[in-house]
């Protein structure tokens, strides 16, 4: 305390205190209507939109034949075929996790935007807002690829189908394992604890090419529900749907909770993080706080905690 001119008592903090009490009134999330209105929230979702549609546009155009297959080299042909899908696959996703990451985190993925979700690293209103962008781009995408592609070209166009020996459950099995080892990249690549060990993008596109060849044959390595509706809406084409949509969804549950509680570099104890902070420039803040009584907070993205 201490007199002032006027003869009155005023009470005056440490600036110990005055930070603690700064520190005390920012929420942790942003709330839902200024999410809503920011700028960066609807260009990220449209960054997940054009990224899920540049990706099904080159990998599934991979998958269409443009020569017929020489009967006597059917095994080559296979391989080639397997090859050349696995690494555009790969390449494309790693292409627009170089391009996008910084904007919205490149996920283009609904099991990865779960598995960001149940890790508590956005929102649920961003990833449901993903979720609805990535599979709109996919059906975009699929639709541009249908429209590009000679009708006698057309079967298939690179909807996600079982091989005639393999069940349901052995493909739910494969689009399990193949989405937990992609949600583990993803996870390893954009936690700030973690030393900085190579090119982020190139790593998570060689996890999307691994789970082709693991899983082409078997499944046509989906590891994408939005990269297997796509498709399945342009040609009609609904067998065995369910697998593309629970298998990866489980497995970038159990993925991202895999890497949370066992791989997690931070010293610190195990928990989930928030990806929506305010800002802690305390300093400018500070003086502004002594003429607006803390009620005016400036907020932004953690680029930590969701960008790749």
């Amino acid at each position: 305390m201490m007199m002032s001119s006027s003869g009155g008592i005023t009470n005056v903090h440490s600036p110990v205190e005055v930070v603690r009490r700064y520190l005390d009134s920012l929420p942790q999330e942003i709330p839902f209507k200024e999410e809503v209105r920011s700028f960066h929230f609807w260009k990220s979702v449209r960054s997940e939109f054009l990224a899920t549609l540049v990706i099904v546009l080159l990998g599934c155009g991979a998958c269409v034949h443009w020569t017929p297959l020489d009967n006597k080299n059917n095994g080559a042909n296979e391989v080639v075929e397997e090859l050349k899908v696995a690494l555009a696959f790969g390449v494309a996703v790693g292409t627009m996790v170089q391009c996008m990451g910084h904007i919205s985190g490149a996920h283009a993925n609904p099991a990865v935007s779960v598995a960001m979700l149940v890790t508590r690293n956005i929102s649920v209103l961003r990833a449901s807002l993903y979720i609805v962008a990535q599979c709109l781009g996919a059906t975009a995408g699929a639709a541009i690829l249908y429209g590009l592609t000679p009708p006698s070209l057309r079967h298939g166009l690179g909807v996600t189908q079982l091989h005639s020996r393999v069940h349901p459950s052995q493909a739910f099995g494969v689009e399990f394992m193949s989405t937990l080892v992609v949600v583990l990249t993803v996870m390893a690549n954009v936690d700030p604890q973690r030393a900085d060990m190579g090119f982020k993008a190139l790593s998570i596109g060689l996890a999307y090419t691994g789970g082709h060849l693991f899983g082409f044959r078997s499944t046509g390595a989906s590891m994408n529900p939005a990269r297997s509706l796509g498709p399945a809406v342009v040609m009609n084409s609904w067998k065995n749907h369910w697998v593309y949509w629970v298998g990866p969804i489980l497995g970038g549950i159990i993925g991202g909770f895999t890497y949370e509680y066992t791989q997690d570099s931070s010293r610190g104890p195990q928990h989930f993080k928030r990806s929506f902070r305010r800002r802690r420039d305390i300093n400018q803040q500070l003086k502004r706080d002594s003429h607006s009584g803390l009620s005016s907070h400036d907020t932004e993205l953690a680029s930590n905690d969701c960008r790749v």
